[in-house]
C-alpha cells in the first residue's frame, strides 16, 4: 500500500460497512424467528391439508436462506472489523511518525520519503546540506542506516532515517493486512441460488474459520472469556461485552459460546444452531463420499475359497453406521425446531451440541426458555441414550426428547399463565451397557460435575434474565437418577448445594446414598417413582450392583423421600400423554406439591 492511500485511508469505512451487515445478519435473524416461531406456529394452529404442509416445508426452506444469510453476514462484519483493525493500527503508526517528523522540521514528501533541510556544524565554511531518505524495514538495512547516522554531519540526517524507518513500516503493515484480508473477503461469497446445500454449510465453517485465523489483533481486543470460569463468571463476563463484541464471539468460536453455561439462553441457542447446521452439512458430505467408496464386502480365505467379512468393509460399515446414527440425531433436533406450535409447543433452545463428545454426542435441548421460566425441569436420561436415539420413539415409548415434551404439555396445564421449561440434558457419556457398565458407578462420577455446572449456569442466566432463581427440578431416569445423586455429592465445603429445588427420580437403580439427607437433599422436597415389568429388573439389579448404598433405592421409605404412585407398566412408560406418572411429575415440577398421588 502507498503512502497517500494510507494517509487518506478512512478506517471508519470498513467499521460502517460491517455495521451493515451485522444489521443484514440481525434482520435476517429476526426473518427467521418470524417464520419459525410466529408464521408457521400460527398456520399450524388453523390450517390444514396437504396444502398446508407444502408451505410449511417451503417456509423451513426459506428459514434456512435466513439463517446462512445471518452466519455469513456475520462473519462479513467480523472481517470488516477485523481488516478496519489492522489497517488502524498501521494508519495510527503512520500518523504517528508524520507528526515527528513536522515537529523535527522534516518534510514528508507523497512517496513516503523524508526530506531533510541542511543542518550541524560548518565544515571548511559550509554547514552540511539537507536531503531526502527513503526507510528501510530490513534488520541489516537498518543496521547501516544506524552506522550511517553515527557519522553523518547533518544531525537532521539521523532523525529523518528514523521517520523514514517507521513510515516504511507502517506502510509495509497496511500492505501485509491488505493482502491477507484481500483473498478472505474474495471467497466470502455464496451460491447465487436460495438452495442452502451441505457444501454451502462447510463452506461457512471453512469462511469462519479462515476469518478467525485472520482476526487475531480485533478479537484480542475484546476482553477473553474467564479461563475455567463458573457461571457466574461467565455471565458477568458476557454482561460487560458490547452488543458488537457479542456478535464476534457468536461468529467466530460459536462452539464456545454455545457450551458456555451462565450465558443467555438466546446466546447459546444461536450459537449451536450455526454449530448444528455446520455440523450436520459436514457429516452429510462424508457420508456421501463413503458411500461412493464401499469395498467388496467379502474375501476369500484358504485353499478351499471359503469366505470372510473383509476388515475393510467392518470399518467402512462401522464409520457407516456412526454418521448416520448421528445424523439421525441431528435430524431429531431439527425436527423439534420444525415442530415449534404443534399441540401448542413452545420455541425450542440448543443449549448444547457437540456429536463427538462426551463419547455418546452432546446434546442439551429446551422447550421454552428456561431463562424467563416460573418452572423449569432438567430431565437427565440414562443407559444406552446417546445422540443418535435421542429422538427415537421405542414400542410406544416416548423418545427422551419426546419425553421433555410431554411433561412441558402437563406441566403447562398445571402452571396456567406461568411460563414452564423442560430440558433434556445429555452431556455425559452414558453407559451403553445395561449388565457391565450400567452397574458402574463411573460413568456418573465423570459426569457430576457437568451437571453440577450446568443446573449453576441455569440458575445464573435465570436471576440475569428474570432478577430471580424461579423454580427447579432436576429429575432422573435410570441410570440419570445415579448421576443426579453424584452430582450432589460433587459439592464441595462452602459451595452451594445442587441448583436444583426439587430432585425427582423414576426407575433409579439407586442413587450413591442410604438417605437422601446424606446427599444434602431436604426429604420434603426428594421425590420417586417406581414402574412395573422391566422396570423391576432395573431397581433390582442397582440393589445388586451397589449403586444404592445399603442395597438402599429412592422408593424405600427408609431413603427418607416422597413415593409416589405411578402406572408406568414398563422402565420407560413414566411419561406417556394421561398418565399418572407423568401428571405427578407434572405436579412436582410446578411445585403443585398438593396435586402429588403419594404411594
Amino acid at each position: 500500500m502507498d503512502y497517500s492511500t494510507l494517509k487518506n485511508l478512512k478506517t471508519s469505512e470498513f467499521e460502517k460497512a460491517a455495521d451493515g451487515y451485522r444489521a443484514v445478519s440481525d434482520m435476517a435473524s429476526a426473518a427467521q424467528d418470524a417464520l419459525e416461531q410466529r408464521i408457521s406456529v400460527k398456520m399450524r394452529k388453523s390450517l390444514s391439508g396437504s396444502a398446508v404442509d407444502a408451505a410449511l416445508k417451503q417456509l423451513r426452506e426459506l428459514a434456512k436462506d435466513f439463517h446462512y444469510t445471518q452466519v455469513e453476514c456475520g462473519v462479513l462484519s467480523t472481517a470488516l472489523n477485523a481488516l478496519a483493525a489492522d489497517l488502524q493500527a498501521a494508519k495510527s503508526k503512520l500518523d504517528a511518525a508524520v507528526a515527528d517528523a513536522e515537529g523535527e522540521k522534516l518534510t514528508v514528501e507523497t512517496n513516503g520519503s523524508v526530506t531533510y533541510p541542511e543542518g550541524g556544524d560548518k565544515y571548511q565554511g559550509k554547514t552540511p546540506p539537507g536531503g531526502t531518505v527513503n526507510g528501510v524495514t530490513d534488520p541489516t538495512a537498518k543496521a547501516l542506516h544506524r552506522q550511517a547516522a553515527h557519522i553523518h554531519p547533518n544531525p537532521y540526517f539521523a532523525r529523518a532515517l528514523a521517520c523514514a524507518d517507521r513510515i516504511t513500516a507502517a506502510l509495509e503493515e497496511a500492505t501485509e493486512a491488505d493482502e491477507k484480508w484481500a483473498p478472505k473477503l474474495r471467497k466470502l461469497k455464496a451460491d447465487d441460488d436460495l438452495t442452502v446445500s451441505a457444501a454451502d454449510w462447510v463452506d461457512a465453517k471453512k469462511d469462519t474459520g479462515g476469518v478467525r485465523d485472520g482476526a487475531e489483533r480485533y478479537l484480542d481486543a475484546i476482553k477473553a472469556p474467564p479461563k475455567h470460569g463458573d457461571p457466574e463468571d461467565n455471565a458477568e463476563w458476557w454482561k460487560h461485552l458490547s452488543a458488537d463484541e457479542r456478535d464476534a464471539y457468536v461468529s467466530m468460536h460459536p462452539a464456545s459460546i454455545g457450551a458456555m453455561n451462565g450465558l443467555p439462553a438466546d446466546a447459546r441457542d444461536e450459537a449451536n444452531r450455526t454449530v448444528l447446521a455446520e455440523t450436520r452439512g459436514q457429516y452429510e458430505l462424508r457420508l456421501a463420499a463413503l458411500n461412493k467408496s464401499e469395498p467388496p464386502e467379502f474375501e476369500d480365505v484358504g485353499a478351499r475359497g471359503d469366505m470372510k467379512y473383509s476388515q475393510k468393509w467392518l470399518d467402512w460399515r462401522d464409520k457407516k453406521e456412526s454418521l448416520e446414527g448421528k445424523l439421525k440425531g441431528m435430524r431429531a433436533i431439527q425436527d423439534r425446531f420444525d415442530r415449534t406450535g404443534h399441540d401448542g409447543l413452545p420455541e425450542a433452545y440448543l443449549l448444547g451440541f457437540a456429536p463427538d463428545g462426551e463419547g455418546n454426542g452432546r446434546v442439551i435441548l429446551a422447550n421454552g426458555n428456561p431463562d424467563t421460566a416460573h418452572h423449569t425441569a432438567v430431565y437427565v436420561p440414562g443407559t444406552k441414550t446417546d445422540i443418535s436415539t435421542i429422538g427415537e420413539d421405542d414400542d410406544d415409548t416416548p423418545s427422551d426428547l419426546k419425553r421433555s415434551e410431554n411433561l412441558w404439555k402437563q406441566s403447562s396445564r398445571f402452571a396456567p399463565g406461568q411460563n414452564v421449561s423442560t430440558i433434556t440434558w445429555l452431556d455425559y457419556d452414558a453407559p451403553d451397557n445395561v449388565l457391565y457398565e450400567a452397574t458402574l458407578d463411573t460413568y456418573a462420577e465423570r459426569g457430576a460435575p457437568r451437571l453440577y455446572e450446568f443446573l449453576d449456569g441455569n440458575r445464573t442466566a435465570h436471576e440475569v434474565g428474570s432478577g430471580s432463581t424461579g423454580h427447579t427440578t432436576v429429575m432422573g431416569h435410570s441410570y440419570g437418577s445415579t448421576l443426579i445423586g453424584d452430582t450432589a455429592k460433587t459439592v464441595g465445603w462452602g459451595e452451594r448445594p445442587i441448583s436444583a429445588d426439587d430432585v425427582m427420580v423414576a426407575g433409579s437403580p439407586g442413587m450413591q446414598a442410604d438417605r437422601a439427607a446424606d446427599l444434602g437433599i431436604d426429604p420434603k422436597h426428594m421425590w420417586a417413582m417406581e414402574g412395573g415389568g422391566s422396570d423391576n429388573f432395573v431397581t433390582f439389579g442397582g440393589r445388586f450392583a451397589g449403586l444404592g448404598d445399603n442395597w438402599k433405592i429412592p422408593t424405600d421409605s427408609s431413603f427418607g423421600g416422597n413415593i409416589m404412585k405411578s402406572d408406568a407398566e414398563n422402565h420407560g412408560a413414566f411419561w406417556k400423554e394421561g398418565s399418572l406418572s407423568l401428571r405427578n411429575q407434572a405436579a412436582v415440577a410446578t411445585g403443585n406439591y398438593n396435586m402429588v398421588e403419594h404411594e
